[in-house]
């Protein structure tokens, strides 16, 4: 763990991996809700950081968080949100065949996996997601597309993710769905928040 000051008021933790990024965010999470917590205005998980902003005195907690006994990171017991998606994405045989399998077994393989929201970025609503084994991993397209449509589900590196607008977008593309990612109507406005579980659920016939 290393921990930098950014500006007056926020610290930036870094983590040697994703797990270790998701079992702080979680445990300062636990933390704020127990009240044990010093005020803090944002908890801001990414890849392998986590940002702390608002804080009265960040070097108080910055001298403590390294002396924390923080547990490794367990998905919550609340329900997994479902997503139903059809799996017709020009990119599945693609996937598919970098898994070594056909492409029905790489719906199946995906459909069957439990995901959790790692952190969000890149686009109001995007949820990066773990939960495939690491051999899974895929990389981006060499070449991204100039449009992606909203509600593509993609994969890229470790994780998988739902766009939640129309944009360019280099991830490989396995499905579709209708669900709705991104109101800012609704509240929260993002579907899927860091800590989430997700379910994807096929309807449809495979590709």
């Amino acid at each position: 763990m290393n921990v930098l000051p950014f500006g007056e008021r926020a610290l930036l933790v870094e983590l040697p991996t994703g797990a270790h990024t998701r079992a702080l965010h979680a445990e300062l999470l636990r933390r704020r809700a127990a009240g044990t917590l010093p005020p803090v205005t944002d908890i801001v998980p990414a890849a392998r950081t986590v940002l702390l902003d608002g804080l009265a005195d960040p070097q108080a907690l910055a001298r403590a968080l390294p002396t924390w006994d923080v547990p490794p990171f367990t998905p919550g017991a609340s329900g997994a949100v479902e997503i139903p998606v059809r799996y017709d994405g020009p990119d599945l045989a693609d996937v598919a065949a970098l898994w070594g399998v056909p492409p029905a077994e790489a719906v199946h393989l995906h459909a069957t996996t439990e995901f959790t929201v790692a952190f969000c970025g890149f686009a109001p609503g995007f949820a990066y997601l773990t939960g495939l084994p690491e051999d899974r991993a895929v990389p981006r397209r060499a070449t991204p597309r100039t449009a992606v449509p909203a509600g593509s589900v993609a994969l890229a590196g470790p994780y998988t993710g739902v766009y939640p607008g129309a944009s360019p977008g280099g991830w490989q593309l396995i499905g579709t769905t209708d669900t709705v990612l991104w109101d800012p109507d609704r509240d929260p406005a993002a579907l899927l928040t860091p800590g989430t579980r997700v379910r994807f659920t096929p309807v449809g016939p495979a590709a």
